[in-house]
């Protein structure tokens, strides 16, 4: 299920003192919406510098919500929308990684994607940032 700004304006007619933060990858009039947003650990670290008893409503892969969740219990916490699984990250295991890097090594490079040029630019920016991290 994806993020649409319905969510967001529902939220804030239940909890109006609930911050509303998403991933940049939710849909630009969601993003719009929200008070921040920012990268996995720019979530990450904005719930945990937050006061006890603030109230966040994350707009995120729900595997992430639930691990704040659970890290952070002084705090309140619900997902955008409940249903937001992303089967991409979800396919990440130590096994997979292994693989890939297996076969890095010996030179085969395996789900390769590719994109067009314009778009490769902007996304090696936003790569290099997170890498810098």
């Amino acid at each position: 299920m994806r993020s649409f700004p319905e969510h967001v304006l529902s939220w804030r007619a239940k909890d109006p003192l609930a911050t509303v933060i998403v991933h940049p990858e939710c849909r630009n009039e969601v993003v719009r919406l929200a008070d921040i947003s920012g990268s996995t650990e720019a979530i990450i670290s904005a719930v945990a510098a937050s006061k006890t008893g603030s109230h966040w409503v994350i707009g995120t892969e729900i595997n992430l919500v639930d691990r704040l969740a659970k890290q952070h219990p002084d705090k309140i916490i619900h997902s955008l929308t409940p249903a937001c699984l992303c089967p991409t990250m979800s396919a990440i295991k130590p096994a997979n990684l292994l693989w890939m890097l297996d076969n890095l090594a010996k030179g085969n490079v395996v789900n390769r994607i590719q994109v067009p040029q314009e778009i490769a630019v902007q996304a090696k920016i936003c790569l290099d940032r997170m890498l810098a991290i």
